[in-house]
């Protein structure tokens, strides 16, 4: 029996509740939850969409999911392709296969470097299931009570937002609430950026006919610039294949002023994910600022609400923050790097994420401007007049 297994079976109802709660900003349903652990342990899954290359964000997703499998959840995650085709083609539908590719094995990746046992998981990618007749049809119920209204603010802090939306992005909300029912699973994960598609299944799956689900919502980690975390910000991100230079080169560049602790993007990426992740893996919750001892030396913080304090009372300097969290998080990426190193990873990378085409230059012409014809005329007359001036005259025999 695993480790995970052997703590599993010791955990009481309420002891798995914590774990399953354990960071979350929103729980919809808890009471169903609290009931459905009294009898057996849950389901649930989590959905990506395989768009923009994933970045050090989804280790808060990751370290949930770790929670999960230790409160004796069955996880199932959902590699959500056709959804990454109707979100305003965020991805082209030719390039999707490979995304989904590459996205499998980033998500393994980051699973494995902080100890989750693969295992316990299951992956499952959308097109196997929501291009089967049945699911259509379920789609199409669903098409003819949804208002246009209701699919249109259901989507509107996950899918693109444009001027002039198309109905794919319509269709997005109603697949990923018909997705509880097709993985049939009790619960489905996610940011509270998703709480409006959340509602809206809980909403619409009973008129069809179908059970409504518990949602458990983790909060948006804010980005390097305060702001959430974006695939499409470069500025706001840490790509999950950046090397160890240019990690620490991102965060000195990081907003975090000294004493602030609100919209702190290094402060809370330490929260989310270095504290629950150590505790994971080392059975405690550890984490060291690293500094000269003429600055205090290294200090080891057992809990996130000790380092929270003293940044915030200026004890811990946003240099020494962000130099020992760029440490912690190169150690956590190295396996990914490492796993994507060889050619086939390689090649792989390549055909997901394509290097744009370079633009042909494009030689501007100096523009001639309109000259009435005597204008023209007068300097050709003036150089003819010159020439003549200079000319020999000519000796008669």
């Amino acid at each position: 029996m695993s480790d995970t297994a052997a703590t599993t079976t010791t955990l009481s109802p309420e002891e798995k509740l914590a774990l399953i709660k354990r960071n979350l900003q929103e729980v919809l349903g808890e009471e169903e939850l609290k009931k459905t652990l009294a009898e057996r342990d849950i389901s649930l899954y989590w959905g990506t969409a395989p768009t923009g290359k994933p970045h050090v964000g989804y280790f808060v997703p990751m370290s949930k999911i770790a929670d999960y499998l230790k409160a004796g959840c069955h996880v199932t995650i959902l590699l959500a392709d056709i959804h990454a085709f109707l979100d305003n083609l965020k991805a082209p539908i030719e390039l999707v296969k490979a995304r989904t590719k590459y996205y499998e094995h980033v998500v393994k990746g980051m699973l494995s470097s902080i100890g989750v046992p693969l295992d316990k998981l299951k992956f499952i990618v959308g097109s196997s299931y929501e291009l089967t007749p049945e699911f259509s049809m379920d789609n199409y119920r669903l098409a003819s009570i949804v208002t246009e209204h209701d699919a249109k603010k259901a989507g509107a802090e996950v899918v693109k937002q444009v001027d002039s939306p198309l109905l794919s992005g319509l269709l997005y909300p109603g697949m990923q609430a018909l997705d509880e029912e097709y993985l049939k699973v009790d619960a489905q994960f996610g940011g509270v950026d998703q709480r409006k598609i959340f509602t809206f299944a809980e909403k619409y799956l009973p008129q069809l006919g179908y059970k409504k689900r518990i949602h458990l919502m983790n909060p948006m980690v804010p980005g390097l610039q305060g702001t959430k975390m974006s695939s499409s910000d470069p500025d706001s991100k840490i790509d999950l294949l950046d090397g160890e230079k240019a990690v620490l080169k991102k965060l000195k560049k990081a907003f975090c002023e000294e004493g602030n602790i609100e919209n702190n993007g290094v402060l809370s990426f330490a929260k989310f994910v270095l504290f629950p992740v150590s505790s994971l893996r080392d059975g405690k919750a550890e984490f060291v600022i690293k500094r000269p001892e003429q600055y205090g030396g290294n200090t080891t913080y057992t809990s996130f609400e000790d380092l929270e304090r003293d940044f915030a009372e200026k004890k811990v300097h946003p240099g020494d923050l962000k130099n020992s969290v760029a440490a912690a998080l190169n150690a956590l990426l190295e396996p990914v790097r490492k796993h994507f190193e060889s050619p086939e990873m390689q090649q792989l990378l390549l055909e997901a994420y394509p290097p744009p085409q370079a633009k042909p230059k494009v030689v501007k012409q100096k523009k001639k401007h309109n000259k009435r014809p005597e204008d023209a005329a007068a300097p050709k007359a003036e150089a003819e007049q010159k020439l003549a001036e200079e000319r020999p005259a000519e000796v008669s025999a």
